[in-house]
């Protein structure tokens, strides 16, 4: 993976979806790139969005350093309301940033998830994605988001069943590190957006593959 790019839907998305394989490649020198489409905060509390808007992006910037990533957008697109945006404007916004800065591997949402805008995201690039001349992109990994994508229980055919695995044994304390910098999107326990569920998850798809820690992804394209 030497040019990862995460096309996330909020800022907070990237650090539970695949932090510690960020973490894990930006070690490795890959180059990565995190596009956030949406503030994440907008359709909360319209009173005060914009200060909560900048807590969340520096939040973000934050949580990005400590996995070792510098190069990150921020869109915007309406928080919790992509489905009322054309399909086809975010799938332009992120085939310019796909042509941009060219990568070979992209992350994104997994495409049964409750919350509609992960829906949207994951649709969205994978049309981007679709078969050109002019893509690179030889691999696509949906990652899952704890209390969004296990709460999508309506379509057990389509549910998240991962397939690819990877071991961040080395790296799950830089990925509990970032998530904290996103104190106020962190629940108590037992809400599966806990620290410590965050943790258990990771333990699970660790035991799932024979590591200690692991995050899995279901595998979306490879050539």
């Amino acid at each position: 993976m030497k040019k990862i790019l995460v096309i996330a839907a909020h800022p907070d998305d990237e650090v539970l979806g695949c932090g510690g394989t960020l973490a894990k490649y930006s070690k490795k020198g890959s180059k990565i790139k995190i596009i956030f489409l949406s503030d994440g905060e907008t359709s909360r509390d319209i009173k005060i969005k914009n200060e909560k808007i900048l807590n969340r992006q520096n939040s973000a910037i934050k949580a990005l350093k400590t996995l070792g990533v510098k190069n990150y957008v921020f869109g915007n697109f309406p928080d919790n309301k992509f489905d009322t945006v054309p399909l086809l404007e975010i799938v332009k916004y992120i085939e310019k940033e796909i042509k941009n800065f060219n990568p070979s591997t992209i992350f994104t949402h997994h495409y049964n998830d409750l919350n509609v805008d992960h829906q949207i995201t994951s649709n969205a690039t994978m049309t981007a994605c679709r078969p050109k001349n002019n893509n690179n992109v030889d691999l696509i990994l949906f990652f899952e988001i704890l209390s969004s994508t296990e709460w999508k229980i309506s379509d057990t055919k389509n549910k998240f069943d991962p397939n690819w695995y990877e071991d961040i044994t080395s790296q799950i304390n830089l990925k509990l590190k970032a998530i904290k910098h996103y104190k106020y999107e962190l629940k108590k326990n037992p809400h599966s957006r806990s620290l410590e569920t965050i943790k258990a998850l990771a333990i699970f798809r660790g035991s799932s593959s024979g590591v200690k820690f692991a995050e899995s992804f279901v595998l979306g394209r490879k050539i």
